[in-house]
């Protein structure tokens, strides 16, 4: 989720427009209160913790800091007003057991977003019996304090906010009543976004949200990621082995709303793309200016059609293909013009960041345990093949460089000297 919303806000700001991107912390919830607990750490020592790890996968990932990083405790009398409005407004209700739950059946608008009904998810629904609530749907705004957990001051007596209200209250105070696009996992649409529309709306007389964005999953032998399904690994897990720009592009190269499937053949094939692009741009010193051509328009138009970075990446592959061309029949000129686009597409997509012989060295670093050459010992070995070929020693040349094929290194010489990677 967060590499594809990174990739909808680089390209937004590629066209110019003023962006401000919101992305809400919820740094209290069920889950972080029992697991602070079992690990006998403070909450806001978890937290930290945690938020300070995923800083540090998405700056692997290439994925840009938001302009505003909101954590839920830093609002809750945002929350608390909020919840006070509804309760005023009649939308929300304080029950028996102390807890404040919203009354979905006040919002003749729910269910509008997953094209759900009432009725039918009343008739469907498993929900917890709790006689508390007048309708099993109504959902919590906020929680009665518990012996041991957190708690603030409210009106309705300590307690902590649900987690649809802190969404909120996060986005609304910092966006306004009413902005652009919100997004999220496709398996937020129903209940929690639907809650959002509800609550937002009810409160603040307003539309909320003019487009929703929800992303499809990661899935593996075509099942759901999952813990409960035994399937599920970290990025971490995944930059151990890969490239970070190998998994950014594996994750942009399907189309955002549908499923990614995970498999080492799809890495390996971004890989592969990757390595073609930094390939046409070997050897090659970039325009420092360069008019917009037509690979950036169909660029453009495919990243318009809702964010289509399967098409993007056609595109960009293509006019790799045209810098090679122009490159093999010596149009310098036109192979810098060239290459400074293909620079300029792939950054729109936070790809191509590397140094092109950096690439061909670093993307190959995560295969040196399948190699017992380290990079400076080929660079030893390629040092001896140069000298012998020199002393027109043919069969120590070829000696060196069957040894380094068989150790997996792919050598390519060219009018700049030797080159290398890892196959």
């Amino acid at each position: 989720m967060l590499v594809v919303f990174d990739m909808v806000a680089r390209f937004l700001r590629s066209l110019g427009y003023r962006l401000t991107y919101v992305r809400n912390i919820t740094d209290i919830d069920d889950k972080i209160i029992k697991r602070a607990a079992e690990n006998r750490e403070p909450i806001d020592a978890l937290t930290a913790r945690f938020i300070e790890a995923m800083n540090e996968d998405c700056a692997a990932l290439n994925i840009e800091r938001p302009d505003q990083e909101p954590r839920a405790t830093q609002h809750l009398g945002t929350m608390v007003e909020m919840i006070r409005t509804l309760i005023a407004k009649d939308h929300a209700y304080v029950a028996e057991d102390g807890d404040v739950l919203y009354s979905v059946a006040s919002f003749a608008g729910y269910g509008k977003l997953s094209g759900k009904r009432l009725q039918d998810l009343r008739a469907g629904a498993r929900v917890e019996v709790d006689e508390a609530k007048r309708d099993p749907l109504d959902f919590v705004l906020w929680k009665a304090a518990k012996p041991g957990e957190p708690a603030w001051d409210s009106p309705w007596g300590i307690g902590r906010p649900g987690w649809h209200i802190e969404c909120s209250a996060m986005s609304t105070s910092i966006l306004g009543p009413y902005f652009d696009i919100h997004g999220g996992g496709v398996d937020l649409k129903f209940p929690h976004h639907e809650n959002e529309i509800a609550q937002s709306c009810a409160a603040l007389d307003a539309p909320f949200v003019k487009l929703w964005m929800h992303n499809g999953f990661v899935r593996i032998a075509e099942e759901k990621m999952s813990k409960s399904l035994g399937n599920f690994f970290t990025v971490r897990d995944v930059l151990k082995v890969h490239h970070p720009e190998v998994v950014r592009y594996f994750l942009l190269a399907s189309h955002y709303r549908g499923p990614i499937n995970y498999s080492e053949e799809n890495l390996q094939q971004a890989r592969a793309a990757l390595d073609r692009l930094y390939t046409a741009l070997r050897a090659v010193e970039p325009a420092e200016t360069a008019a917009e051509g037509e690979a950036e328009q169909r660029f453009r138009a495919a990243m318009e059609d809702d964010f289509n970075t399967p098409e993007a990446f056609a595109v960009i592959q293509t006019l790799a293909r045209d810098l090679n061309t122009a490159k093999a029949a010596g149009r310098n000129d036109e192979a810098k013009v060239l290459a400074a686009r293909l620079l300029r597409l792939g950054g729109v997509l936070g790809l191509l960041r590397s140094e092109t012989e950096a690439w061909f060295k670093q993307a190959r670093a995560k295969d040196q345990a399948s190699s017992a050459l380290s990079d400076a010992q080929i660079d030893e070995l390629i040092a001896a093949r140069v000298a012998a070929r020199k002393a027109r020693n043919w069969i120590e040349s070829d000696r060196i460089r069957d040894d380094l094929v068989a150790a997996g290194i792919i050598l390519e010489d060219g009018p700049h000297g030797t080159k290398w990677r890892r196959k």
